[in-house]
């Protein structure tokens, strides 16, 4: 395991000016597990007069006496008698004239344990620490935990935070520098298994291929990764197994929310309540079709996290035979199918890198994702899909794009086709103006145009040296 920290500039530079800030500074970071919260929370804190505190969940009195017996290290003094918070914090702003940072980590097993946290700590900032020049950071990765106890509109902690930041996993940009050896090929591998998981790229190494990583760390009883669904799973949620039914259905390629509840056997009424914790977690996500509107009831749900998505594709369904040493049905899985996932996985990276103005930044879209539908035609033989399109609504701009995994792509024959799609978008048809792009490993050929439209041919050379661009 590296343990390397990369990154995160941009969340070191919030917290670096909260901190300099003149005055009590009450800062919430939240975000879903593996993420690098505690990294981040470490690396703020070098050089810097601190109080490091890490919750567990035995409970509320077992954690402050552990707290207030840091409270004294850190004083370099007996530990006082009291258990109670506030005298624990009031003989620390007596005592410590300096600044410093108080960290509260994994603060969701508090809430979880005692539901009167979040007002003895509103208690703690209104009468004491809001007096100091100290900054107090709760962090925890329980995402629903962290928003109920200390976001939400009914929180005793509303309205108190000076800040918040949501944590969110590392972008492609930066999974090269987790993997130097790597070229981006292989680092496209690496992520559409991993996603941009801190924890999780630790695992992995550049010095073995793909395959041989995940038959090491996720498909073996003994890898670090092999357990990690089912821990998640446990921690975040009431009720594990249900929702592992309705990944399981997700990942067997049931999209539609009667498909889901049919699978999972958990009744049409209530899977959509089960639907968006999973979204609020970031493990799925409810798409439609660009041109619709959002409140459609045209829905599909598909897996927003990549290690979640890889897991129940590849692994789940073979989990009885993983436990008893037989790994043949899994690999012929994994070499049968892993082309076609990295293939979905890639459409959803340049979607990505568009929206983040990597990609075609010289032009702005208001909206991006696929786009799918039906058209009058024989049945069976009816249905369209174009993997990219994006809407500029004020310029009435529109780009249509095909993401190929492939080698030695025809450009010309793949815009052809998408062409043809593309007639059957109904969006401003008669006034838009229209772009065509192709995503490839490689191409046979590139074109800059077709039927008077101008066309954008990326392969993976190209796209590594955009990224390397960005510094």
């Amino acid at each position: 395991m590296k343990l390397n920290f990369i990154n995160r500039k941009q969340e070191l530079e919030f917290l670096e000016n909260r901190y300099k800030n003149n005055g009590f500074e009450f800062i919430i970071l939240y975000g879903k597990r593996r993420v690098g919260k505690t990294e981040l929370i470490k690396k703020f804190l070098a050089n810097k007069k601190h109080i490091y505190f890490l919750c567990d969940k035995s409970g509320s009195e077992r954690n402050f006496m552990r707290f207030k017996n840091k409270i004294a290290e850190y004083l370099n003094e007996p530990t006082i008698e009291t258990n109670d918070l506030e005298e624990i914090f009031k003989n620390l702003a007596i005592k410590s004239k300096e600044k410093s940072v108080i960290v509260f980590d994994e603060f969701s097993c508090l809430i979880e344990k005692d539901s009167s946290i979040p007002s003895i700590f509103q208690v703690v900032i209104d009468e004491i620490l809001n007096n100091t020049n100290n900054m107090l950071i709760l962090c925890g990765s329980s995402i629903s935990m962290m928003e109920k106890g200390t976001l939400s509109y009914k929180s005793p902690l509303y309205g108190r935070r000076s800040g918040h930041w949501k944590v969110l996993p590392m972008k492609f940009k930066e999974i090269g520098e987790f993997f130097p050896k790597n070229d981006n090929c292989k680092n496209i591998e690496f992520w559409s298994v991993l996603g941009g998981i801190p924890f999780y790229l630790d695992y992995f190494s550049d010095e073995e291929s793909v395959f041989d990583n995940i038959y090491n760390q996720i498909m073996n009883k003994e890898g670090r990764l092999y357990e990690e669904i089912d821990f998640i799973l446990k921690e975040e949620l009431r009720e594990p197994d249900a929702y592992k039914g309705i990944l399981t259905a997700i990942g067997s390629g049931k999209t539609k929310v009667s498909e889901i509840s049919s699978s999972s056997k958990i009744k049409i009424q209530d899977i959509d309540k089960y639907l968006k914790v999973l979204i609020r977690l970031g493990i799925i996500e409810r798409e439609v079709s660009v041109s619709e509107s959002k409140k459609t009831k045209k829905a599909v749900y598909g897996f927003d996290d990549n290690f979640f998505e890889f897991w129940f594709e590849f692994c789940e369904p073979f989990k009885s035979d993983i436990e008893i040493g037989e790994f043949s049905n899994v690999k012929d899985k994994l070499k049968s199918d892993f082309n076609s996932y990295l293939g979905r996985r890639f459409e959803k990276l340049i979607t990505w890198l568009i929206k983040d103005k990597i990609l075609l930044k010289d032009i702005s879209f208001s909206k991006i994702g696929r786009q799918w539908g039906k058209f009058e035609g024989e049945k069976g033989k009816n249905s369209y899909e174009i993997d990219i399109v994006a809407l500029n609504e004020t310029q009435k701009e529109a780009l249509f794009g095909e993401c190929k995994w492939q080698e030695g792509v025809n450009a010309f024959e793949v815009v052809k086709e998408c062409f043809a799609k593309s007639k059957f978008v109904e969006w401003n048809n008669e006034k838009r103006k229209e772009y065509f792009a192709v995503f490839a490993k490689s191409f046979k050929n590139k074109i800059k145009e077709f039927e008077g439209k101008k066309v954008y041919c990326f392969d993976l050379r190209e796209i590594e040296k955009t990224l390397k661009n960005l510094g």
